[in-house]
């Protein structure tokens, strides 16, 4: 990977999900390139052994996003810590499988509240931070291929994924008379922890592979690269975007995945 390391010299950045996957490798990249980050998750040894690597120049501090107290505390930590808040990348994610007809409120709720309700969350708090520091700044939100590609068993993901992009275009339309940049970035198939067990059956593997001009699943720091490009200098005349790193996926269609993981008659 193509590293600038004064690209983000001097910035202050905040990372949700960041002891695992795409928040995990936004993280590393970030720090890579010269900032001061501060990551959360709920996921506590995780932080701690991307802190051991990242180095004082990374904070990791437990953030349940779907809890308005602790983003608001990764972001004044992240002020508090380095001075100030330039870039918000927020990442947090998952999802509780199920057909529409047998989902249960509770499933419905969890995945609504993790991946949409904790995306408000931070837009809120990075926004009001950034508008009360004046200077600007960037916010990129992780949507998904699904925020505009339904699929079978996962309504709710979908669902939230596609509110993420509508909020980053409303957050785009409110932040910007302020000088701050809200965009969405929409992976597609990325080898992560989430997705790990799916690819471990050739099969599905190769379903998806099916569907992908580039026949390969993307990495964290692809997903990661596309986010920083997107919170930089470099695209500082762009925002409200929803950009698909899907190596080409959009162009075709999303895998029947009934076949393998509905259950047997």
């Amino acid at each position: 990977m193509m590293i600038s390391k004064e690209r983000y010299a001097s910035k202050v950045a905040v990372v949700t999900g960041a002891a695992s996957g795409i928040g995990q490798g936004t993280a590393r990249r970030l720090v890579a390139e010269g900032a001061s980050v501060v990551g959360g998750d709920i996921d506590e040894r995780g932080l701690s052994t991307l802190a051991e690597e990242l180095g004082e120049r990374f904070i990791a501090l437990r953030c349940d996003v779907t809890v308005e107290a602790d983003v608001e505390r990764l972001i004044t930590t992240a002020v508090e810590s380095f001075g100030a808040l330039h870039a918000a990348f927020f990442v947090a994610g998952a999802t509780r499988v199920s057909l529409i007809t047998d989902m249960s409120e509770a499933d419905w709720d969890f995945t609504i509240d993790l991946c949409l309700k904790g995306v408000f969350f931070g837009v809120k708090h990075a926004g009001r931070q950034m508008i009360a520091q004046g200077g600007g700044g960037a916010i990129v939100n992780v949507a998904s291929l699904n925020s505009r590609v339904p699929m079978f068993f996962n309504a709710a993901y979908s669902s939230a994924k596609a509110g993420v992009v509508m909020l980053s275009q409303s957050g785009a339309l409110e932040l910007g008379p302020f000088g701050i940049r809200v965009c969405a970035v929409s992976p597609g198939l990325t080898d992560t922890p989430l997705v790990g067990p799916m690819l471990s059956v050739p099969a599905i593997k190769e379903a998806f592979m099916d569907r992908i001009p580039l026949r390969r699943a993307a990495t964290p720091d692809d997903i990661a690269s596309a986010a920083l490009y997107l919170a930089s200098d470099d695209a500082s005349y762009i925002t409200g975007v929803n950009l698909f790193v899907d190596g080409g996926w959009e162009q075709t269609a999303y895998p029947d995945l009934r076949p393998f993981l509905a259950p047997p008659d």
